[in-house]
């Protein structure tokens, strides 16, 4: 496990299988898990874009974690969503990123696991790649899937505003790339908001699938804790990088946002 300890709040990322990983967690000490799991689509996509590869150099249906079968994809899901439950405490949320084809199947798995659905919501790319734009609709859409543990309700930091099920934002910048790219990273505003509804400072958020340390470098930023487990090394090592420069940044936050 490596550490990274900033001020009162500390980092530790783990890298290997997530499954194996949990076992490093313990019951009931996570208040936020905002994680990006494998869609189960490497080997659809591949089928079906032909020309995919040819207009993104790092398509992540050529990677190979995203090949398994449905049956693989959905016992291993279950696994996670077995143990995130354990790890959850009371009135903890998990928002789950997933394919629109697959949200039925997450739901049902949280459920029987003793989660409590909350919604499923959407984020719109503003700039999404135009492919085979002549021949159908744009995918533009990614779901998030919101859940809470052992109640019907949780940290909820709207301040009494309206928050809508939608989030639009450009896809990831290159400026938040600039240690190495990852073929499905999410942009670091998307995860702000919902490190900032859904935890408060001093909390600690979980990201099982770390990629290459997008809500590490959020949770950060915003002093909560956080554990991150990634299974690819090369991901790991650019996550380790990101977060790392997060105490390097002149990142600047309003004493207001650090009450939520």
């Amino acid at each position: 496990m490596n550490l990274i300890n900033t001020n009162n709040n500390t980092t530790s990322l783990l890298n290997g299988d997530c499954i194996e990983m949990f076992k490093e967690i313990a019951d009931e000490s996570i208040d936020l898990i905002i994680t990006d799991p494998p869609y189960n689509l490497g080997n659809f996509m591949k089928a079906r874009q032909t020309n995919l590869k040819k207009m993104r150099s790092n398509f992540f249906g050529d990677a190979g974690w995203d090949n398994d079968s449905y049956e693989d994809w959905l016992n291993h899901m279950d696994s996670f969503i077995k143990e995130s439950r354990r790890v959850l405490k009371k009135n903890g949320a998990m928002i789950i990123f997933m394919s629109i084809i697959k949200v039925e199947s997450i739901i049902n798995m949280a459920q029987n696991n003793g989660l409590y659905y909350k919604t499923t919501g959407i984020w719109h790319k503003t700039n999404p790649m135009p492919r085979n734009m002549n021949l159908h609709f744009i995918n533009s859409n990614e779901c998030w899937i919101y859940f809470t543990n052992k109640t019907k309700t949780g940290t909820f930091n709207n301040n009494g505003k309206a928050i809508h099920d939608f989030f639009e934002s450009s896809v990831t910048p290159s400026s938040e790339k600039k240690y190495g790219k990852h073929p499905t990273q999410k942009p670091e505003s998307l995860i702000e908001s919902f490190v900032k509804i859904l935890s408060n400072r001093n909390d600690t958020v979980l990201d099982c699938f770390m990629g290459s340390g997008t809500t590490g470098v959020v949770s950060k930023r915003l002093g909560r804790n956080f554990v991150g487990i990634e299974l690819n090394e090369e991901y790991f090592n650019i996550a380790k990088q990101r977060i790392n420069d997060v105490d390097n940044e002149n990142y600047r936050i309003d004493i207001e946002e650090l009450t939520n």
